[in-house]
């Protein structure tokens, strides 16, 4: 069997791992059009911002090893076409320009994304950047630090993460986004509240709920013109968020309406020769139990090996996933999974969202921390919708057993009980997601007498 995978960074550098570990009759051909393989891009503002020394440790995997696995790496190599009917690729050396014809019996598109470069004039300037791949991470290092002003532009994970590098390096940031707040998609008002007064309390400009419409070079300057004013930048830094990388496929299978490949349970898209993990696949999203467009790492390491344990056969269903998602900033930790009580509202999912507060462990110990939770639940079925927490204490596997009782579709009830350690030395007699579990309780029952009382 012939298996073409085109695009090598999680998704594929997992599938390619797999295939060759449980295949011995299987033949992997990758076509990468970058000189690189597996880079780790989350990994980028850790790298500018010097807490990773190395850059190498940014790359999981390399072509070395992956050919004595048994794959055939074949870097700066464009795949043009694809002819699905046919089962054959058009490639072109990017060193040569020769053009070949190959074939496949299976294909595994994991071209991963690119980011969301809108139609602005002045954008194509050379003082407006992308972080992104690792040429990205390049020129951001080369170039950042012989100037002083830098705009980010998007206040998602990886602008947000980039404002912190740099403003502890002591640039002066200015953080511009269309909406009215930090990281909306991930967090509610009760957490970007405090992480925009983090930000301003180390020297960030915040310019929310505005959008930028021009960008000009003026007398070495970089004009960014936004619906509401004028901002001055020595470099602006593109961070809007990001497509699929699926054009070879439109009209080939099945898409969401941004261009993600649909798949089935076992990574298969409509054409079941073909198989989409990473950027350039949707995913199940358990607390919607709807496909959805979310480009994470570990949404593509899992989709990956999936890939590669159902190549030729199903014989292992995706579980799906709850975005499950978190960083650090000026040492808070900052995690969160689910849906916010926003985006359930959007949903029209009939939600409710309890914000609760508590130190993490009893007040008699030496020292202790406090941790901010938030519950989005169903009203009706009472079922874990989503969560979020913050803290200056490590809450991270917290989110990640919020994040478990959305896929077993746990309830406030069984959040609020369920068994876990009490040493005073780690928490309370009721751990910190326990007493989130009984303040959602707490809550809906005054909702419930307040109904009763109406009526």
């Amino acid at each position: 069997m012939k298996v073409a995978v085109v695009g090598c960074t999680h998704a594929g550098t997992f599938a390619i791992k797999q295939i060759l570990s449980d295949y011995k009759d299987v033949e992997v051909t990758v076509f990468e059009r970058n000189a690189e393989i597996s880079f780790l891009s989350c990994g980028i503002a850790l790298y500018l911002g010097g807490q990773v020394k190395d850059p190498q440790g940014l790359f999981y995997s390399n072509p070395d090893e992956l050919n004595e696995l048994g794959a055939s790496i074949k870097l700066k190599h464009n795949v043009r076409e694809i002819d699905s009917k046919n089962h054959t690729l058009e490639v072109e050396n990017l060193l040569t320009n020769e053009v070949t014809i190959e074939h496949y019996d299976k294909l595994i598109m994991t071209t991963g994304s690119w980011p969301i470069v809108p139609n602005i004039p002045g954008i194509q300037s050379k003082k407006v950047l992308l972080c992104k791949n690792w040429t990205h991470a390049q020129e951001l290092f080369e170039r950042v630090p012989k100037v002083k002003k830098i705009a980010v532009i998007g206040a998602g994970y990886i602008g947000a993460e980039l404002v912190e590098a740099y403003s502890l390096k002591g640039h002066e940031v200015i953080l511009i986004d269309a909406q009215d707040r930090v990281m909306p998609k991930y967090f509610d008002p009760s957490f970007t509240d405090k992480i925009e007064n983090d930000f301003k309390n180390n020297g960030v400009q915040l310019e929310l709920g505005q959008s930028v419409q021009r960008f000009e070079e003026k007398a070495g300057e970089l004009m960014i013109e936004t619906d509401k004013k004028t901002i001055t930048a020595d470099l602006a830094i593109l961070c809007i968020g990001f497509r699929p990388n699926t054009d070879l496929l439109t009209g080939k299978v099945e898409m969401t309406p941004n261009g993600a490949i649909i798949t089935d349970d076992y990574m298969r898209s409509s054409d079941p020769d073909i198989f989409a993990a990473g950027d350039s696949a949707a995913v199940h999203y358990n607390p919607t139990g709807k496909n959805a467009y979310i480009p994470l790492a570990t949404n593509a390491v899992r989709q990956g090996i999936l890939v590669g344990k159902n190549l030729k056969k199903p014989v292992l269903r995706y579980m799906g996933t709850q975005s499950t998602s978190g960083l650090s900033l000026y040492g808070t930790s900052i995690c969160s999974t689910g849906l916010t009580a926003e985006a359930a509202k959007m949903q029209g999912i009939d939600a409710e969202h309890v914000i609760f507060e508590d130190n993490y462990r009893p007040e008699f110990m030496p020292s202790t921390t406090p941790v901010l939770m938030s519950l989005v639940y169903d009203a009706v079925t009472r079922r874990i919708l989503g969560g979020a927490l913050m803290s200056k204490y490590d809450i991270s596997q917290s989110a990640n057993l919020l994040s478990l009782c959305i896929q077993n579709k746990n309830t406030i009830d069984d959040l609020a009980m369920v068994d876990m350690l009490f040493q005073p030395t780690f928490d309370r007699p009721f751990n910190y997601l326990n007493l989130l579990g009984q303040a959602a309780q707490a809550q809906l029952e005054k909702n419930r007498s307040k109904e009763v009382f109406a009526n």
